[in-house]
């Protein structure tokens, strides 16, 4: 009997933090899956330093929100802002949406960010954060109109 309730316990632990982590979509499968495709585009971008590819995900009057800096808008300050220094290499970068909505030819979608960047003298540092993106469909392409972040303290 004690056994049937520690297994009955465990299941509702289990489906209780199913839940609890789980990601919302709302809009139709084929735009969502889209936005996803772009969201892993990034990171490969990113990780492989490519910044032509990277820029392309932004609209052409794409804006960020950098930590502690102004407002960055437009192809020359987005390709200045991700630009990797010589000799950096970013190692792991992944988004993770928590919820991602579309409405008509916009969407918007939150969640989290970690990463991990090799700096020039092989010491490795990880990074993880926050962030809100607004999506424009662009012709047949879902492209990042707002990219706002902010890191969360490591402990």
């Amino acid at each position: 009997m004690i056994f049937k309730r520690q297994i009955n316990l465990l299941f509702l632990l289990i489906l209780i933090s199913t839940f609890s982590y789980g990601q919302t979509y709302n809009g139709k499968q084929k735009e969502i899956d889209k936005i996803l495709e772009n969201v892993e585009a990034f990171s490969e971008f990113y990780m492989n330093g490519d910044m032509e590819g990277l820029v392309n995900c932004y609209t052409e009057d794409g804006v960020i929100f950098p930590n502690n800096l102004d407002i960055l808008k437009g192809e020359e300050a987005l390709n200045s802002y991700w630009k990797v220094p010589e000799g950096v290499k970013i190692m792991h970068h992944k988004i993770t949406p928590e919820e991602i909505t579309i409405k008509g030819k916009t969407a918007y979608d939150y969640g989290y960010y970690e990463g991990e960047t090799q700096l020039e003298d092989g010491k490795t540092v990880k990074w993880k954060g926050k962030y809100v993106v607004v999506w424009k469909k662009v012709g047949k392409e879902w492209k990042i109109y707002l990219d706002i972040w902010n890191q969360i303290k490591e402990d």
